[in-house]
């Protein structure tokens, strides 16, 4: 069961929603991609512990929730059926010229590419060789869809995250380390 809450944090109002759960043991903040804030909580944790905790973190939640806010704003959410279809075909004609590129020039061969509104992933590989993106995956900076087709080309080869597999992924993009840390800033 989820009750909600409010909370000022720098005289800001936050909602959030607290969830207990028997499988957790500490406290677990989460901001969705909408930007709402959820606490999840074991058993037996007061009020007043969650609200402590939720101002340690004051800071960070704000920092999310602006984040948040300013990409709602550069449009990085789609508000429509039309827009959904549109912009999935946008990425599906900007990551099939990338998969082209890369395996025409790593020689990679795979089955099928699908762009799809993928939950926790900005793309995926089968062991069929399958590829799979997210269709938001074609809004990001042009280095990250280089990085994230070249990870999934790469699974082709090295089905696993194992040293060949990264060493696979340096030779075509060598400062890929850099572009992973780049990208959890951006999502």
């Amino acid at each position: 069961m989820q009750r909600r809450r409010e909370i000022k944090i720098n005289d800001k109002k936050i909602n959030y929603t607290i969830r207990k759960s028997s499988r957790t043991r500490c406290l677990r903040l989460t901001i969705c991609n909408e930007g709402m804030l959820s606490i999840t909580i074991p058993r037996g944790i007061t009020l007043l512990q969650i609200e402590k905790f939720i101002l340690q973190k004051g800071g960070w939640i704000l920092d999310k929730l602006d984040f948040f806010q300013k990409r709602r704003k550069d449009s990085y959410f789609v508000s429509s059926r039309e827009e959904y279809v549109q912009k999935k075909s946008e990425a599906e004609e900007i990551i099939r010229e990338k998969v082209k590129f890369y395996c025409d020039k790593y020689d990679f061969k795979y089955k099928k590419i699908s762009i799809r509104n993928q939950k926790t992933r900005w793309g995926s590989c089968s062991s069929k060789g399958n590829l799979n993106f997210h269709y938001k995956l074609a809004m990001m900076p042009e280095r990250y869809i280089d990085y994230v087709v070249v990870h999934e080309l790469c699974h082709l080869k090295e089905m696993n995250h194992s040293g060949k597999f990264w060493k696979l992924v340096s030779r075509i993009i060598p400062d890929y380390k850099n572009v992973t840390k780049e990208m959890k800033k951006f999502t």
